[in-house]
């Protein structure tokens, strides 16, 4: 018997050493995976919404703006979602019944595309719905993450996150190409109805979720006591602590820097020509880099200091996005190299960069959640970075105007992009405010030298930028795509 157990049993230990890096194979985790390949897979209907807006509504580059901006709200107010779910238990639940709520306002929110939307407002309040679906998932799941990545090592932990994040890349490689294909098979609303499958996903992972329910004796107490008010005060004693508050600063400065995402879409579709179909090419590009970067940071950077990675990812992010030179002033046509080709490489590379800058960001996050206020400290920080991430699209609209880029006219958008880039490194000398080693580690020992008594949780804000990790599926490609 043991030995035709043994075949199974290593398949098994694989199976968890090469694909789950470690973790151990119970249906919660699956469910998470699931959730987090949804957030992914919600990437069918990316293109077809930014071709939804300008074709059938026929929005104004200003008003799909002005209509993607309202669609990105709930990312920045997710600590009022996290306060909702740890402090407003459902049926003595906390987390399971959110997931539900999310999954079927996702599904609905995609049918109303599909069927009823027909102007700006109508458009404006459905993506709302849309993103709001997303964004309360991702603060349940999140938290979730949370509560065990505390509970691990610093090298398990990160193996966790890699692996969330991972699957959530693995969703975006399945569907990246087939949003631009689907867009030469069908229509727009037919993609929406497809992607509304997706979300009951969700309703379905709840109840693989491993959550006790909250006693009556416990809920009594917790409502005795104003568990609300009591987060906000324990929200306060964490946030203003310096090491929180100064690595959320420099975070929060570097995502705010100008990128020039917007210009350099109309560039590749107006000047360049690029179709949706190849459009759908870059975004399988791009998931397959997200992977790769998620497997080199795994393989070789999970346990390097978080000041030295985060530097480095400045400066190096800084050089990188200086290879966008050669398309705009089109020297990579001199070199012999194709635009198409040029732009697959160059999205590539951007983005395995970004996806290793942004995984520390992450581990270190989870590890600093205070236990009981996990999805309201971790929705803090991703709404701050979010908001950074509106700045910077509205400041690159600013000198865009400056500079007189339009959609017909380019020849300014080399200097763009100098600025854009190098305004990347202004926040650098501040690199001393990033933690230099494990903060629960160093948390525990400033504790013991101090013999401090009460809570002090180092933290770090979530940074930087995979292809759309922090900002929602359904937004636009030009806007959402922070590589560019």
């Amino acid at each position: 018997m043991s030995a035709t157990l043994s075949p199974f049993t290593r398949v098994k230990k694989t199976f968890k050493e090469t694909i789950l890096f470690g973790n151990e194979p119970t249906p919660e985790l699956f469910a998470i995976l699931s959730v987090y390949f949804v957030q992914g897979i919600l990437g069918l209907a990316r293109l077809a919404v930014s071709f939804f807006l300008k074709d059938d509504l026929g929005l104004t580059p200003a008003q799909m703006g002005a209509l993607t901006g309202i669609a990105a709200i709930p990312w920045v107010i997710k600590p009022l979602f996290g306060f909702i779910s740890d402090g407003l238990p459902i049926l003595n639940y906390r987390r399971r019944p959110y997931l539900v709520i999310s999954g079927l306002l996702g599904s609905l929110s995609w049918i109303l595309l599909a069927t009823v939307v027909t102007n700006a407002w109508l458009a404006s309040l459905t993506l709302l719905l849309t993103s709001l679906s997303v964004a309360i998932s991702d603060v349940i799941v999140d938290s979730l993450v949370v509560e065990r990545a505390r509970k691990e090592s610093l090298g398990q932990a990160g193996s966790l996150q890699s692996l969330t994040w991972g699957m959530s890349a693995f969703g975006g490689l399945i569907t990246a190409y087939l949003s631009g294909w689907l867009l030469e098979q069908f229509s727009n609303q037919t993609v929406f109805e497809i992607t509304a499958i997706f979300p009951f996903i969700v309703c379905v992972a709840a109840w693989f979720i491993a959550e006790e329910p909250i006693s009556q004796d416990e809920l009594v107490s917790t409502q005795e006591q104003s568990l609300v008010k009591q987060q906000i005060k324990q929200l306060w004693q964490a946030i203003k602590q310096k090491s929180i508050l100064l690595p959320t600063i420099f975070v929060f400065l570097w995502q705010a820097t100008p990128h020039a995402d917007s210009a350099f879409f109309y560039f590749t579709t107006n000047e360049l020509g690029f179709e949706p179909e190849f459009l759908g090419r870059v975004r399988l590009v791009t998931s397959i880099a997200s992977l790769l970067g998620v497997f080199l940071y795994q393989k070789f950077l999970k346990n390097v200091s978080f000041r030295n990675i985060l530097g480095w990812s400045v400066v190096i992010s800084a050089a990188l996005g200086m290879t966008m030179l050669l398309l705009v002033t089109h020297t990579n046509r001199v070199l012999g190299i194709d635009d198409h080709w040029f732009s697959l490489g160059d999205s590539l590379i951007l983005t395995v960069a970004g996806q290793i800058a942004f995984l520390p960001i992450l581990v270190l996050s989870a590890r600093l959640c205070p236990k009981g206020i996990e999805a309201t400290l971790f929705a803090l920080l991703m709404s701050i970075v979010n908001l950074a991430g509106l700045l910077a699209h509205e400041l690159g609209a600013l000198i865009t105007h400056w500079l007189g880029v339009t959609e017909t006219n380019f020849d300014n958008l080399w200097l763009l992009v100098i600025i854009t880039n190098l305004s990347t490194l202004l926040p650098l000398p501040l690199v001393k405010w990033l933690p230099n080693s494990d903060p629960q580690v160093q948390e525990r020992e400033e504790k013991e030298n101090a013999n401090y008594m009460g809570e002090a949780y180092e933290h770090h804000a979530l940074g930087t930028v995979p292809d759309d990790g922090m900002m929602p599926e359904v937004l636009p490609e030009f806007v959402a795509n922070k590589n560019k």
